[in-house]
């Protein structure tokens, strides 16, 4: 930590920091996790500098600043710096968008954990930004020849296929027979209503 420190106050004038001193701050936030007042302070000398950029190219770096804001209560702080940083994990990064608004909804209904269905609602609730996801975010929904041909199917011949049915209707649509199953049982479900 002190020979960082030393780094990072040599090389604060610098345009670009070496190297060496971008992947011993990765390293540090590594060793720190767990060490509360070590990586705050690590974080926060980090995030003073003028080329605080270039730390947060780095996913370990990322994480840290990430975990301290959450730690803070920071939560507004935390999603901005995600949206700015450069990490190449994209996953990683939306997985970490994720985490701050879990974080924020636990800390309203003063939960210590989230139900399935609450952590679904969270992420509809807040999708992350084209910065963190520029293809977009995965559609689970079937393509529309998928749907079409399952809809025909289910006003043509029988809204309740039997399994050799829906594993012929799995092949033919290359899915699977549990995707199948489910299509069928949520048509059924819309139907009623």
């Amino acid at each position: 930590m002190k020979q960082f420190m030393a780094m990072l106050k040599k090389n604060e004038n610098e345009h670009h920091p070496p190297t060496k001193l971008l992947n011993l701050a990765g390293q540090l936030c590594q060793e720190l996790q767990s060490s509360s007042p070590s990586l705050e302070k690590l974080v926060e000398a980090m995030m003073g500098c003028k080329n605080k950029r270039y730390f947060l190219t780095n996913i370990h770096v990322v994480r840290a600043c990430v975990s301290v804001h959450i730690r803070k209560g920071q939560h507004d702080a935390a999603c901005r710096l995600l949206e700015y940083c450069k990490a190449e994990e994209k996953e990683e990064l939306v997985q970490l968008w994720h985490e701050i608004h879990y974080q924020r909804v636990m800390e309203k209904y003063q939960t210590d954990f989230l139900t399935p269905l609450q952590r679904f609602r969270c992420r509809k609730r807040n999708p992350p930004p084209i910065s963190l996801c520029p293809e977009g975010l995965k559609s689970r929904n079937y393509s529309e020849k998928v749907r079409q041909h399952l809809h025909r199917f289910a006003t043509e011949r029988t809204a309740n296929p039997n399994k050799k049915q829906r594993e012929g209707l799995a092949r033919d649509m290359n899915l699977q027979p549990t995707q199948v199953y489910n299509w069928f049982a949520n048509y059924r479900r819309r139907q009623k209503s």
